[in-house]
């Protein structure tokens, strides 16, 4: 369910509240749930403004393949791995799902019908359609083999894989994924042995994850999600594949302190027990007010207006008088529920009073009397049905007559929104009481669904609008019940949510129900239909007006055509459980692999797959989650605002969280001086307490870091090691410490780094820090490595990095209980070096040799292993280093283009960038519309280049030929452009009427054509590079691969066999991630490399040449 703003909106007021995902500081997870529409959504249609994008189904499946394999080694779960595809939803989510598709098929329409009017040619093949992704349809019967192929594959050939239980909930069976993810969490939450200490990592993109993580008040629940960006143009966004991405995590363990936070005027408030877990339950509840899946949003209650800061307020003011929460385990409290609504409809009222205020001006402005008229008319006919007299008093005070005007204006108001908005002619008590009925049980169907899962699968919301606030009321007696029904079939579903433009997903037989004008149902397909913004800013928001489904009449209409269903289809058309697959070795078996041309088939299977029955993990209505046990051992990666003694407030601090300044309240914390008394702590002081140690920097993001420094900005402490030693002083030997006295320099850039060390935390994460006295600086944790000593016992040895980074002293958090690895570790030789096992040579003759252990029984009380290497025969590079300027791309300064070509250097410059051309003239432009017609080759803010095209130097661009030829082309088609650009050097932006000024001329025609003439140039579909990455060109390259192929048919690889020392030995294990094998190895360009890393990209052992390098200066 997607909650609109929800999620910038929650990360702006709580700014630590997401990290991003740094590999080696990755807390372990036990368990690792996918919500995978997003992951298929985003992997068959990336950009859906490209109306020329096109995909095949094949590299649909392998990037849906290659996504989950990058996600899987990101968390490397240890017990569960959770794949949930959406199946059937509920009635009451069909509505919107409907709504969704029906808009994307008539937005898809419309691009292709404007891409057509402006002459641009567009493929052959046919577009992915989206609306595909629905359970039933041909394609997701496919995707589901594949999906089933893809964990049979990982179980039997990756080690990784090997120990985790794999569930894989597809299309066919019942219920969102999301919510088919969380009807696990519950069960396992509710089994006897259950490990409070559970931890949980939850993919996906919406906004409700944060509730549906909540709602199981587990300690341990991070999400993960791709990084967002907000405020970019859509038509711009790049495709990335998932190792480039940057990813988040959002911690709800910090999201359970900031709501204590958030409510925390509460606890001096109540007379009832302070307790988190329902404030946060209460919490969940508020979240639904202002928008989900289910019901339609209240009127004017928006996010962006600061709705949900008003139903906070709302709450600490009424909860005091309630007695109790209005959230009771997903049942709502309809009392207390009410009496918090009546408060919260003063909203209503206020809202009316600004649009009242403007309605009397407007009045005595234009002398209209029919708005007061159509109240008085109201106000006299309520007047009448309570039997009260027309006449208020005889001596009416200004006032009182002002507020019986005014609730008379505010009736009519909302009468005329029921009848605009939903058609009734009159607004009756009885009326009003079935909207009030109707939404209240609507939020009961939401929070059942959120904490006992489906409770009617028929239930659904009836309208496209909901009530007004005020008109909520009269609900602490009713009753609610659900009757459960049974889940639609997926071709019910598809007829329910498709638009007569997806017909052919459907089987043949039912497609002439949605464009035969003779069909019974026919009007539940309309070709054009209209939308209501109802007072939401995007077109995305806004309401679809299309009829609801009538259940009955298309269950009827169905019926005789479903005899005519194939075999086939009729397998598609059903309901089927959950597969849990485990490893077995003791299986081995063949499996045929359904696309065997793309994908090889398993020769050795060893997967044993065993189904979850439907209703497996039900809970009953009564069911309580387990309340929180919160120990003060703290587990690493999972951030907590303890630790440090601070003091929250909310302020408009305009907090930069995604790209720009937040508008709203963000919580801030403000550290608070350590209690050592009054003085001041002496720098030589916390040098003894810190130097050599192991702490914890980045609250509240704790990562691990060994000080190697301290200062206090005259003096500076720092440990005198032999270079690369990184040892950690733990025991009673004092680490070698020297003093050195800063010069006049070295304090300014101390207080500079004060500065900008004050100005991060107060603008990025919302923390003030006050006065810095101290800094540290100090190495982060990068790895473990295994060490081996002299006695040949082996221990796991922690890595730091390089670079030394400051922190303040005062938010540094030391001598705390860390929860460490769960992993098995190694102590001797043996077990590191197990026969079989796979390692990498790291020193000579053989560096880069993937080998095998061999029996070492009789060397390894000497220190030494067996291993046989495998030598492949390598490409002999060295004549092509020589000769490679034969193959590089020639480049050449501005004006050297400029003199072949008889422009100036200036012209070269312009057109091989933007130029941006307005509608209209100069003198009298029309609109903000501009359009691109440079050659975009060049982009200096973001110091990017186009290979191939242009490179740039400290001093200047150069261009290549290729970027000659396109400006000849492009002055011989278009001279005048250059012309008009020549003499008005000065401007910006150049107008159409300007440059083709003649009455016959058409200069919006002519800017089409320069832009189609663009995109049909292979330049449009060249990629774009840092200016900073140093890349051979492709002609290079391609010599590379000719020489790796000649290698290749040699065949020629030999064995040695070796006795090693067994530090000379790299062998690639799970505890060892983030470590660099060879510290000491430089990488230059034409160096030959191996992937010593297991369930990576590529298999393990794989040789590659380098052909880029990024951040070279």
């Amino acid at each position: 369910m997607g909650v609109p703003k929800f999620y910038r909106w929650i990360s702006e007021r709580y700014p630590c509240l997401s990290e991003v995902v740094k590999e080696q500081q990755i807390p372990e997870f036990d368990n690792l749930y996918l919500d995978m529409n997003g992951i298929i959504h985003q992997c068959s249609h990336p950009n859906d403004e490209d109306v020329h994008f096109r995909i095949t189904e094949e590299k649909i499946f392998a990037d849906i393949f290659h996504y989950l394999e990058v996600l899987f080694r990101i968390i490397k779960p240890r017990k569960v791995f959770f794949m949930a595809v959406d199946g059937v939803a509920p009635r009451a989510k069909m509505n919107q799902q409907r709504g969704r598709r029906f808009r994307s098929a008539k937005e898809a329409e419309d691009k292709i019908k404007k891409a057509l009017e402006k002459g641009e040619v567009l493929p052959t093949e046919a577009r992915f359609d989206s609306n595909c992704i629905t359970p039933g349809t041909e394609f997701m019967a496919r995707l589901h083999e594949q999906l089933k192929y893809f964990v049979h594959n990982k179980l039997s050939t990756d080690r990784m894989w090997q120990g985790v239980r794999v569930y894989l909930s597809g299309h066919e069976t019942p219920g969102e994924g999301e919510h088919k993810i969380m009807e696990f969490i519950r069960s396992e939450i509710g089994r006897p042995g259950h490990d409070p200490n559970t931890r949980h990592c939850l993919y996906g993109l919406d906004a409700d994850l944060i509730m549906l993580g909540l709602t199981s008040h587990e300690p341990h629940f991070s999400l993960l999600r791709e990084e967002v960006r907000f405020g970019g143009k859509k038509s711009q966004k790049r495709i990335t594949a998932p190792e480039e991405t940057t990813f988040h995590l959002l911690h709800l363990s910090l999201m359970r302190e900031y709501v204590d936070y958030e409510f925390s005027a509460l606890r001096d408030k109540i007379s009832f027990e302070y307790d988190l877990e329902r404030i946060i339950d209460d919490w969940i509840l508020m979240g639904f007010l202002v928008g989900n899946d289910f019901i339609p949003h209240l009127p004017h209650l928006h996010i962006n207006h600061d709705a949900l800061p008003l139903l906070y307020r709302t709450y600490i003011s009424v909860l005091p008088t309630l007695g109790g929460y209005l959230n009771e385990n997903g049942n709502l409290n309809l009392a207390r529920f009410e009496k918090y609504l009546e408060k919260l409809s003063e909203f209503d009222r206020e809202h009316f009073s600004e649009v009242f205020v403007d309605l009397k001006w407007f009045e005595s402005k234009v002398g209209n009397k029919y708005l007061n008229e159509a109240a008085g008319l109201a106000a006299e006919e309520a007047e009448s049905k309570n039997g009260r007299k027309s006449k208020v008093s005889k001596t009416p005070r200004e006032d009182g007559e002002d507020e019986d005007m005014f609730e008379a204006e505010f009736r009519q108001y909302k009468r005329t929104y029921y009848m605009t908005k939903m058609g009734v002619e009159v607004v009756s008590d009885e009326f009003l009481g079935g909207q009030a009925r109707c939404y209240v049980e609507g939020i009961q169907w939401i929070l059942h669904y959120y904490y006992h899962g489906v409770q009617s699968w028929s239930w659904y919301y009836p309208y496209h609008y909901a009530p007004f606030l005020s008109d909520v009321r009269n609900v602490a007696g009713l009753k609610l019940t659900f009757d459960l029904g049974k889940p639609f079939m997926p071709f019910e579903q598809l007829l329910a949510v498709l638009p007569a433009a997806s017909k052919d997903l459907l089987p043949r037989c039912f497609q002439h129900l949605m464009t035969s004008q003779s069909s019974s149902i026919i009007e539940y397909y309309p070709l054009d239909f209209k939308t209501d913004l109802n007072g939401k800013q995007q077109e995305w928001e806004a309401v679809v007006l299309i009829p609801f489904i009538d259940e009955r009449r298309l269950l009827a209409a169905m019926g005789p055509c479903t005899d005519l269903l194939s075999n086939s289809e009729k397998s598609r058309n059903r309901h089927t459980e959950c597969s849990l697959y485990c490893y077995d070795k003791q299986l081995d078996y063949p499996y045929s692999s359904p696309l065997p041309d793309v994908f090889p088939n398993i020769v050795h299977c060893h997967t044993r797959v065993t189904p979850i029955p439907m209703d497996a993990w039900q809970v009953s209505v009564d069911y309580v989650s387990r309340r929180i046990d919160r120990s003060s051992l703290y587990f690493c990666g999972f951030p907590t605002l303890q630790h440090i003694r601070h003091k929250f407030y909310k302020k408009k601090n305009g907090v930069v969280v995604f790209q720009q300044s937040s508008r709203g309240e963000n919580m801030m914390l403000e550290i608070l001086p350590c209690c050592f008394g009054s003085s001041v702590q002496m720098v030589e002081d916390v040098a003894a307490l810190v130097l050599g140690k192991s702490v914890f920097v980045s609250w509240p993001h704790l990562a691990e870091a060994r000080v190697v420094a301290v200062s206090d900005g005259e003096t500076k402490f720092f440990l005198e090691e032999p270079p690369g030693v990184q040892r950690l002083y733990v025991d009673s030997s004092p680490p070698p410490v020297k003093l050195q006295y800063l010069s006049d320099k070295e304090q300014k850039d101390w207080v500079k780094e004060v500065q900008g060390l004050t100005e991060y935390h107060n603008k990025r994460k919302g923390v003030v820090i006050n006065e810095t006295d101290i800094l540290l600086y100090a190495q982060q944790l990068t790895g473990r490595k295994y060490v081996i000593s002299q006695n040949g016992s082996v221990h796991l040895e922690k890595q730091w990095a390089k670079q030394i980074l400051p922190f303040p002293y005062q938010v540094i958090v030391k001598d705390i209980k860390a929860f460490d690895s769960s992993l098995s570790r190694f102590k001797t030789l043996e077990e590191l070096f197990p026969v079989t096992s796979t390692v990498f040579m790291v020193g000579n003759p053989y560096y880069g040799a993937m080998g095998e252990v061999q029996d070492s029984s009789d060397v390894i009380n000497e220190g030494r292993v067996r291993v046989v290497f495998t030598m492949p025969c390598e490409p002999q590079l060295d004549a092509l280093i020589q000769n490679q300027h034969k193959y590089s791309v020639k480049y050449s300064p501005g004006y050297v283009l400029a003199s072949r070509l008889g422009i100036t250097g200036y012209l070269v410059s312009r057109f091989s960038g933007s130029i941006f051309i307005g509608r209209g003239s100069k003198k009298n432009p029309h609109g903000e519309q501009r359009a691109n017609v440079g050659l975009n080759l060049k982009f200096n803010k973001k110091n990017e280049e186009v290979p191939g095209y242009t490179k740039r130097t400290e001093k200047e661009w150069l261009y290549s030929a290729a970027v000659e030829e396109l400006l000849a082309e492009y002055l011989e088609r278009f001279s005048e452009v250059f012309d008009f650009v020549s003499r008005n050097s000065h401007d910006d932006v150049f107008y159409e009427d300007d440059i083709w000024p003649g009455e016959d001329e058409n200069g919006a025609e002519k800017v089409q054509e320069i832009q189609t003439w663009l995109k049909t140039h292979p330049v449009s579909s060249s990629s774009r590079a840092s200016c900073d990455l140093q890349i051979l060109d492709a002609g290079i390259v391609e010599k590379i691969e000719e020489e790796l192929e000649r290698c290749k048919a040699k065949k020629s690889s030999k064995k040695v066999r070796v006795t090693v020392k067994p530090h000379l030995l790299f062998r690639p294990l799970e505890q060892q991630h983030g470590v660099v094998p060879d510290p000491d190895a430089e990488y230059h360009l034409f160096d030959r490399v191996v992937n010593v890393r297991e369930s990576f990209s590529v298999p393990l052992g794989l040789r590659g040449t380098i052909i880029g390098i990024k951040g070279v200066k």
